[in-house]
């Protein structure tokens, strides 16, 4: 028989000698064991190893966005990997349910043998977070020093690499730039929806000016609205208000980037954008529950140790909380939500660029 298709032992292949040998309870060690030690450290394995499979497709997704033409087959399969992950992420969020089976006095019966252990340790979660775009001037200091400052050299080159190979919205950036239908002959994007974007809020403008409903102070607050808003428009489209943006660190990605994405959005029904919108649509929700689980962890910590010190030396809650707060990464995606209109505003497209858009074959 080939060695390719020798027979392997469920207990072999899954190293479960290793595994199940890896959960040592310092407070056994020091002579006062502690019955939910146990499970503390089995819920951080736990993560640990899902951590492991995050990365393992964050870094399968970004290799496909790293060559210059992206291959479509390519987008159908990230946009399976980050689903998966996203799937992996509820089941993150739903282990601190588990945790919580664990009282604040059931935690304080081992907490002081953890010091100066802390998750702010763990550099598979460092690793997400700079695959997915995190960077450093975002980042909530730990005790006034880098985050990078807990882990050994050869751990900080690991990062250091990883920022060096480009970020995975790093890459998704210089994908969208390249959407070829921003200036088609027919239908050039920007001006058309500049038009729209317009005779929308003159539309609203005179229904909020003509309606019988409102008093005359609602009325002029809702007007105030809709200019701020109009306002916005104005300036978010405006390439060099948005290139001040980027250099002052409120948006990151560029400005052909984020008209890329905006005309993917407004047009993700046609055929050929499917795929592309549903990929931006997988990011934000990484970013959501990655949000969310951090809010969730805080939550946990305040039920558990109100406003004590983090083990490693952290604020604790507050730490935590502004983490989930600030650490976000594709904001601008988010961002991008405000400059939607109605499908019913729209500009049409031609019929030549619908076909591009579409799918279609041929008999000549």
């Amino acid at each position: 028989m080939s060695h390719k298709y020798t027979s392997v032992h469920y207990h072999d292949y899954l190293q479960l000698d290793k595994l199940l040998d890896a959960q040592t309870l310092r407070s056994k060690e020091l002579g006062d064991p502690a019955h939910d030690e146990m499970l503390f450290i089995i819920v951080h394995q736990a993560y640990e190893l899902w951590f492991k499979q995050i990365i393992h497709e964050l870094e399968s997704v970004r290799h496909d966005f790293m060559d210059n033409v992206v291959d479509e087959t390519h987008i159908f399969t990230s946009v399976s990997r980050l689903d998966r992950i996203t799937e992996i992420q509820q089941l993150l969020i739903k282990q601190i349910e588990i945790m919580e089976t664990m009282t604040p006095l059931d935690f304080l019966d081992f907490r002081s043998y953890l010091f100066p252990a802390s998750g702010f340790q763990s550099l598979q979660f460092r690793k997400i977070e700079v695959l997915l775009g995190l960077k450093d001037e975002q980042r909530i200091t730990y005790n006034n020093k880098p985050y990078h400052t807990v882990f050994s050299d050869e751990a900080k080159e690991e990062l250091d690499q990883i920022q060096k190979e480009g970020s995975l919205i790093v890459w998704l950036e210089k994908w969208l730039e390249r959407t070829p239908f921003l200036d088609f002959p027919e239908f050039r994007f920007l001006e058309f929806y500049h038009d729209a974007v317009e005779k929308m809020h003159h539309r609203e403008r005179e229904a909020i000016q003509s309606s019988t409903y409102l008093e005359e102070e609602s009325r002029e607050a809702r007007i105030k609205l809709l200019d701020k808003t109009a306002e916005y428009f104005e300036k978010i489209l405006n390439k060099e208000y948005h290139d001040q943006l980027r250099k002052e660190g409120k948006w990151q990605l560029s400005y052909k980037a984020t008209i890329a994405a905006l005309l993917i959005k407004l047009y993700n029904e046609e055929p050929i954008l499917h795929m592309p919108n549903l990929l931006l649509n997988k990011l934000m929700d990484v970013d959501e529950l990655f949000t969310n689980w951090r809010y969730r962890h805080a939550q946990m910590v305040l039920r558990m140790l109100g406003r004590k010190t983090g083990t490693g030396g952290s604020s604790g809650y507050e730490y935590l909380k502004d983490t989930a707060k600030k650490h976000q990464i594709f904001t601008d995606l988010h961002g991008i939500s405000t400059l939607l209109i109605p499908r019913s505003e729209l500009p049409d497209l031609p019929a030549s660029l619908k076909k591009e858009l579409g799918f279609y074959f041929s008999t000549k």
